[in-house]
């Protein structure tokens, strides 16, 4: 018969943790940036390329597998927010960029060494602006979506030397809503990181129409042109210029900086106008 305690301070006295099933927590951090290419012909203009970084795993399980920057939640020191940041500093040597969470993973099989419930997140930079040097086993891959008709979305993933494809099934879970839950066709990165890259770039997608998100990705100066190679990356379509400027005119302030040289004319830079100015 389960005892029955007369307070909290009578509880708390004969509470045993054993008696408690046990678990491990995790935060994974999907890092997104949106920057340009390399460019050796200064006559063309650089493509904007959306990059997530990856970690090369060292140790089991899934050694020498590519994942997303995570780690072992401390539970008497840690928030999982914290944990997040301090993950991402010692794996990537990042800190001070825009971080929100995204979703809990909580699959029953998705770690063999135990029942692990891993919160992920979502980082976004503009790693042309980086001045700290990522770890030797983090890089950065180009990503390269598309959505099939039949709702399976399939993902490249490169770095230049290395390719790696995802391919993952997009299921409607709530009509009114336009929810979807995710299945990978098969699993390519370790644990259940190929859900997460996509739940996070479909994530940044949602919010860039109502939301200044972009702007974590941006240089403080920009020109329109620029933003806009942005804004269609992450959407994946190409914007009309009216429907852009649409978009952007209340978010942005002219200034009277010019960019030049590059073999192109002269263009005026912009900036975000933060509303709380």
């Amino acid at each position: 018969m389960e005892k029955v305690y007369k307070s909290e301070e009578e509880f708390l006295k004969h509470y045993n943790a054993k008696d408690f099933d046990q678990l491990s927590m995790t935060a994974d951090i999907l890092l997104i940036s949106v920057s340009s290419e390399e460019v050796n012909n200064y006559r063309k203009n650089s493509k904007k390329m959306m990059s997530i970084l990856l970690v090369k795993r060292s140790d089991y399980p899934f050694k020498g597998k590519w994942c997303l920057p995570g780690g072992f939640l401390n539970p008497k020191t840690e928030t999982l927010e914290s944990c997040a940041k301090r993950v991402l500093k010692k794996e990537t040597n990042l800190s001070n960029i825009y971080l929100e969470q995204l979703y809990t993973y909580d699959a029953i099989d998705r770690d063999p060494r135990t029942r692990v419930i891993s919160t992920s997140y979502i980082a976004l930079v503009d790693k042309n602006r980086l001045t700290e040097m990522i770890n030797p086993n983090a890089c950065w891959f180009d990503v390269i979506l598309i959505e099939e008709k039949n709702n399976i979305v399939d993902i490249t993933l490169t770095n230049g030397d290395e390719t790696i494809n995802l391919s993952i099934q997009k299921i409607l879970r709530e009509k009114t809503t336009d929810r979807y839950s995710f299945k990978a066709r098969k699993n390519v990165l370790a644990f259940d990181h190929d859900l997460v890259v996509l739940a996070g770039i479909e994530r940044l997608k949602n919010k860039v129409n109502y939301t200044d998100i972009v702007f974590n990705m941006m240089p403080e100066y920009f020109t329109l042109g620029e933003l806009q190679q942005v804004y269609e990356v992450i959407l994946n379509k190409k914007l009309l210029d009216p429907a852009f400027r649409r978009i952007i005119k209340d978010k942005v302030v002219k200034t009277n900086k010019m960019k030049t040289g590059e073999g192109h004319r002269p263009s005026v830079l912009f900036k975000y106008r933060n509303k709380n100015d």
